[in-house]
């Protein structure tokens, strides 16, 4: 895996932990090159961030900070690593925590424009439901935010708040990329 664009363009990236399937960096380059300038000085929320290469290329083009939510420890340290061999550790926040958890914590002043969720293929569908049900509710600003969920093609299509819709559905083999946007 590599970085695909911006400030560390074609850094590659730490080996990957056991247990984590990353998104594969087609999806990345097509979810970023979808989202296009919306980067640029965003906050990012990255959840169930395993290695954390989605808010990497955020932060590598253009976010002002990131932060990264993963229980795993080998996970945590990977983003560390990661955060190192690019440079970007400056502009982020590395949590180790089950993402319910966090979610459900205080939010303090944090709002996030982009939220990037890429769980395990294998998160019960009312999980995801309840993750972007707090995801709503507490960490999106008033205005424009984008929220980026991936999920299996065939696999479970998560309930999502009256007031989203869905901006661009993304296929890459057995990845779907949806984002969505306030309606």
């Amino acid at each position: 895996m590599r970085v695909i664009a911006g400030q560390a363009r074609g850094r590659r990236l730490a080996p990957v932990p056991g247990g984590t399937r990353p998104l594969a960096d087609r999806a990345r380059e097509g979810l970023f090159s979808s989202l296009g300038p919306a980067v640029d000085g965003a906050g990012v929320l990255d959840l169930f961030a395993g290695t954390g290469a989605l808010g990497i290329e955020a932060l590598s083009r253009g976010a002002a900070r990131a932060t990264f939510v993963d229980r795993a420890a080998s996970a945590i340290r990977t983003i560390h690593d990661n955060l190192s061999r690019t440079g970007l550790a400056d502009r982020a926040t590395v949590v180790r925590s089950d993402v319910l958890r966090f979610l459900r914590g205080p939010p303090g002043e944090a709002r996030f424009d982009l939220v990037l969720l890429d769980p395990p293929y294998a998160i019960p569908g009312p999980d995801l439901d309840l993750a972007l049900s707090e995801v709503a509710a507490r960490w999106l600003p008033e205005g424009v935010w984008t929220v980026a969920v991936t999920r299996p093609l065939r696999g479970y299509t998560p309930v999502i708040p009256v007031n989203w819709h869905v901006a661009r559905r993304l296929v890459y083999g057995d990845a779907l990329v949806v984002c969505y946007r306030e309606v």
